[in-house]
């Protein structure tokens, strides 16, 4: 048995972090994008419904509002990569492909706004984007107007095609170039990403620069990848969860329930795709909203199962991952074939998630009174189960014989309340 106890939480996180003075990501943004389902699909004639154009993100607008996504909080709808011309304009700028959006991303922004939602937007640190689209080096300021002039909310920006040791220069310089222009854009950076290969990133200048950040490998349609990021997150939780909160997180990439797909770009959720179970989906949800991570799904909002939509519009969860408090959870032990992660929420409540590492046979159970954060109740604690079914599990003493069964590769969210004498 591995065990790490809850002291942990005040003592790492007790000093002031000063976050990127913007205003904004005051809690996780939550939102749709499009790389892990969609890539970089630009063939619009022999696949017009699933191509990267005006009408795939002003589609994933209307069901946004029409099927609840809006109302839940899922505000973003975010390009990714190879939505540009290759070229750039006359005057330099950055074009949008003009067969793939014939209006240009104002005309996508305005439709987008005209619907209660954000615009994200997807540019490149370095001179190329991944995919070979044109990088904003050298063109950081007349970018950054770029996209105030169009209306964007958001800029994802990647970073391929950069030496290492100009990342921070980059990244800065595109911060600074954003708040010049008045205009309120979530900055999504990938600056740890691409420096953990040669040094521990500086989290301090990271969080003074970007409002959420990438630290690990992209997310794919598989259990073995969502698996990665949580035991990477974990492993490296010391020096990364402590600078997450108000105005900045650690973004883990995308979710995409039961078409959980490619390439992690915030913590992504997969959930609706086709690579996970829905035991591993809701794993991933629960983990995503105690690490305190974006939302941003990556699936196609047209076509997903009721079940996964339940999943990702679960209410209790989401309430989680936006709680006020804004701080990360931690994996506080490993107990066998259990792990179990906690976060404290506001109002003296814990948020426990209690996940099986197994992935043959039947349910474990695991006594709540071995979850670390357990003694923190008192006396007495009201507990509650969000996933995977609401329960009410009344009030337990501090020596009750409570256990909760998950099932392999699955997970028990639970809430503990302590109630004052």
């Amino acid at each position: 048995m591995r065990c790490t106890g809850l002291l942990l939480f005040p003592l790492l996180i007790s000093h002031a972090v000063k976050a990127l003075d913007n205003g904004l990501a005051l809690t996780p943004i939550m939102g749709w994008l499009h790389w892990a389902r969609f890539m970089c699909n630009v063939d619009c004639d022999a696949d017009p419904d699933n191509c990267i154009s005006e009408r795939l993100f002003m589609q994933m607008a209307d069901v946004m509002v029409k099927e609840g996504w809006r109302d839940a909080g899922y505000e973003y709808v975010c390009l990714d990569d190879c939505w540009p011309s290759r070229r750039r304009d006359a005057s330099g700028g950055l074009q949008a492909d003009p067969a793939r959006f014939p209006g240009g991303i104002k005309r996508l922004a305005d439709y987008v706004h005209s619907k209660g939602l954000k615009l994200g937007i997807y540019s490149d640190v370095g001179a190329e984007t991944c995919a070979g689209y044109p990088g904003s080096l050298d063109h950081y300021e007349k970018d950054a107007q770029t996209f105030a002039d169009w209306g964007v909310d958001l800029l994802k920006f990647d970073g391929c095609n950069m030496k290492w040791t100009r990342l921070a220069e980059g990244y800065r310089n595109m911060s600074r170039a954003l708040n010049a222009t008045g205009s309120r854009m979530v900055y999504s950076c990938e600056w740890p990403l691409y420096e953990w290969d040669f040094h521990k990133p500086n989290y301090t200048a990271v969080r003074e620069t970007c409002n959420q950040w990438r630290n690990y490998a992209d997310v794919y349609d598989s259990w073995s990848s969502v698996k990665s990021i949580a035991e990477w997150t974990a492993l490296h939780q010391d020096a990364v969860a402590p600078w997450a909160g108000p105005g900045g997180w650690n973004d883990p990439d995308m979710i995409s329930c039961k078409q959980w797909l490619n390439k992690m770009e915030h913590l992504t959720l997969v959930i609706g795709n086709y690579g996970l179970s829905h035991d591993q989906q809701e794993s991933q949800m629960a983990l995503w909203a105690l690490m305190a991570a974006p939302l941003l799904m990556s699936n196609d909002l047209r076509s997903l199962c009721p079940r996964a939509k339940a999943l990702l519009q679960n209410r209790r969860v989401i309430a989680i991952n936006q709680d006020p408090l804004g701080r990360q959870g931690y994996r506080t032990a490993t107990l066998g074939s259990f792990e179990v992660w906690e976060r404290p929420l506001s109002n003296r409540v814990l948020a426990v998630a209690v996940r099986n590492k197994q992935e043959i046979g039947g349910p474990q159970k695991l006594p709540i009174v071995k979850v670390p954060g357990w003694r923190t109740c008192g006396s007495l604690c009201n507990v509650t189960q969000i996933l995977p079914q609401y329960k009410e599990l009344g009030v337990q003493r501090q020596r009750t014989d409570l256990a909760v069964a998950v099932n392999p590769s699955g997970v028990v969210l639970l809430t503990f309340h302590p109630i004052l004498d």
